[in-house]
């Protein structure tokens, strides 16, 4: 059976907040699915399968959220795959309704986090990081002072830094950035602008990262609904259908342990892997998209990230970010919703809210933040441990 198209027809998103400011997750994922199914006009009876992510939460949260919904007998499936969740259930509904499986599904994604930096739920079995943070400390040494995700993109810069002569302060840079585009995004968590001098002097987290360049804990939800091509045509969703042009999903290789090079180990090369993938299934180039939301976990995350999906070639991000290529006026628009550093990143909902953001854009309807013109745009969302999810999206 040959694959068919599938169409994003709704999304809905909540406004992120800190961890204690938000409802509880049942309620945070019942709501957001809510308004994608509003925003499709598609009734929940018309949904076939539901994909839920989340990091943070006893088995059957999914079921929870869901039932809040309606109780129609369908298959729930709960996903975790770290900071790809969101994107990874995306990939799976995408998945069910191009193979003709289903022609109409739901991906869905919460998180209720408690304050401070990220850390495992269980402490009497082996870590699925124990791998990753035996390289690091090889290449850096550990630091029992720092959060130890800081270390990793951390040293992901110190390595950029050591290549190519990139400053501390370029990496400053991206998350003044950040924040100009939060300003404009109502559903943002920090939409204070900050200068560099700001982000440069707020406390060292982990060198060269200051807290400024290092994304909160979150709670937060959002959910799309998909569907086939002769769904959208049955039910005359053409105005607000965008298309997926192209998906793919990578795991790690063995150069994310045996490089040497911490861009490796946090997923320089499953995002190039993943992202090749999606321009030979579109047949595009990089320098064809519009916008692009992608995982800037860390400042030092969204730097390499330019590289690995091609933005610009490797060893020139430094100067696509002092060009100001990386924002509107110039080559390509990164993270128009304030991206995970000012947006937020509650790991469940990241890859979701990323959709939800590219969906605005093509239909138009971003307002203040509206990249003028969009009709391809680029989604990036990784988890360490690891997985990366990169989509095309298509107006029209």
């Amino acid at each position: 059976m040959s694959a068919q198209d599938v169409y994003v027809i709704g999304v809905g998103m909540l406004p992120f907040t800190k961890p204690g400011a938000s409802a509880p997750y049942h309620e945070m994922g019942r709501d957001a699915a809510r308004l994608a199914l509003q925003d499709a006009g598609v009734p929940y009876d018309r949904v076939r399968q539901a994909y839920v992510g989340y990091v943070y939460g006893d088995s059957t949260c999914g079921q929870a959220a869901v039932y809040g919904v309606g109780l129609t007998g369908i298959p729930v499936f709960n996903v975790n795959n770290n900071c790809a969740t969101g994107s990874s259930a995306l990939f799976l509904a995408r998945q069910a309704v191009s193979s003709g499986a289903v022609d109409c599904a739901l991906a869905l994604g919460f998180e209720q986090m408690n304050p401070g930096a990220l850390k495992g739920a269980f402490d009497d079995r082996p870590s699925p990081m124990a791998r990753f943070a035996g390289v690091m400390n090889e290449l850096q040494g550990t630091d029992p002072q720092a959060p130890r995700a800081a270390q990793f993109f951390g040293g992901a810069a110190r390595e950029h830094m050591k290549r190519f002569g990139t400053r501390a302060d370029t990496f400053g840079r991206i998350s003044v950035k950040a924040r100009q585009h939060a300003a404009r995004n109502p559903l943002a968590l920090f939409r204070q602008t900050l200068t560099l001098e700001e982000v440069m002097a707020s406390a060292t987290v982990f060198d060269p990262l200051t807290r400024f360049q290092c994304c909160p804990p979150t709670c937060g939800a959002a959910a799309a609904v998909l569907c086939s091509g002769d769904f959208v045509k049955r039910h005359g969703l053409e105005a607000a259908a965008v298309r997926i042009a192209a998906q793919a999903m990578t795991t790690d290789t063995g150069s994310t342990f045996d490089d040497g090079d911490m861009r490796r180990v946090v997923g320089y090369d499953m995002t190039a892997a993943a992202a090749r993938q999606v321009y030979e299934q579109a047949g595009i180039g990089p320098d064809e998209l519009d916008v692009v939301e992608l995982h800037d976990c860390f400042t030092a995350n969204e730097l390499i990230t330019y590289e690995a999906l091609g933005l610009t070639p490797e060893g020139t991000a430094e100067q696509f970010v002092l060009d100001g290529d990386n924002t509107y006026g110039g080559r390509v628009v990164t993270n128009p919703s304030g991206g995970l550093l000012s947006k937020g990143h509650p790991l469940g909902a990241t890859g979701l809210a990323q959709c939800a953001e590219l969906v605005w854009q093509l239909r138009g309807t971003a307002q203040q933040r509206q990249v003028e013109g969009a009709r391809l745009a680029l989604q990036h969302n990784l988890g360490l441990g690891g997985a990366c999810v990169v989509t095309l999206y298509q107006k029209g």
